[in-house]
């Protein structure tokens, strides 16, 4: 039996801090093999950078994804084609910079991951999920003992209907972007491993992350206003998955929750 964790979106400072100071122990008391982080919002909420890339790497994550934010850091676009364990969305243009996927490696066992954007709500030019999923997975099979899919989405519906479509075909499909926890891991009756949302590692004391009052003003009177990361109660969020090795199907799926 092999364990990957699916820590999910990592908001600001306080999301990185927490990776940087727990993470070492969550991989031994869980005997984690594999560390897998959606880290979109990692820099100040919105995007990434080249520098928080390599911190987030150097806590222990073994493979970063991205998601609708991949591009709000100036710059980014140069600095992620130097970064080999950073994937962008695998359905967005075939022109856009970075790798499309990650194999990550641990006792001779392969996992490839991969993000798909949902496209009902989501301002994003991409390609249908359920087609790039089929596409990707084509060419992982061969590459990869196991293969993990990130659904990175708005809606529940999609995300469901994506891990239903793709049940007994991949390890897991686990959802991320609400930044909200789900209650419905599950293993689907072929051995997928699935999770509507694996919800956010920052503040949980916010609105999604941000500081509370200018995001409740925003909705009182539409006006713009600037969303700083909010500090308070900060967690770790992610998925556990116990992945059956001889036939590369998750035994169990849980989610993981660890407070600072």
């Amino acid at each position: 039996m092999l364990k990957l964790l699916f820590i999910g979106d990592i908001v600001g400072r306080p999301g990185r801090e927490i990776v940087a100071n727990r993470l070492p122990r969550i991989r031994t008391e869980h005997a984690v093999d594999f560390v897998i982080a959606n880290a979109e919002n990692a820099a100040a909420g919105a995007g990434i950078t080249g520098s928080i890339a390599k911190s987030i790497l150097e806590s222990g994550v073994d493979a970063i994804t991205l998601g609708d934010h991949v591009w709000d850091q100036r710059g980014w676009e140069n600095e992620i084609t130097q970064m080999e364990r950073v994937c962008r969305p695998a359905n967005l243009p075939r022109a856009c910079p970075g790798w499309d996927h990650l194999v990550i490696e641990a006792r001779g066992f392969r996992v490839a991951v991969f993000t798909v954007l949902g496209r009902s709500f989501m301002n994003m030019k991409a390609e249908c999920p359920f087609a790039a999923a089929d596409r990707m997975i084509d060419q992982l099979r061969s590459q990869a003992d196991a293969i993990i899919v990130e659904i990175h989405a708005e809606a529940t519906s999609e995300k469901q209907a994506l891990g239903w479509y793709l049940d007994g075909r991949v390890t897991a499909v686990l959802g991320t972007h609400t930044h909200v926890p789900t209650a419905d891991a599950t293993v689907l009756p072929k051995g997928t491993g699935f999770i509507c949302d694996v919800g956010m590692t920052g503040p949980y004391a916010s609105v999604l992350g941000r500081e509370v009052r200018p995001v409740v003003e925003r909705f009182l009177d539409g006006m713009p206003r600037r969303f700083d990361v909010a500090t308070g109660d900060v967690r770790l969020s992610g998925a556990l998955v116990a992945i059956d090795a001889s036939m590369a199907r998750a035994n169990k799926v849980e989610l993981l929750t660890v407070r600072e």
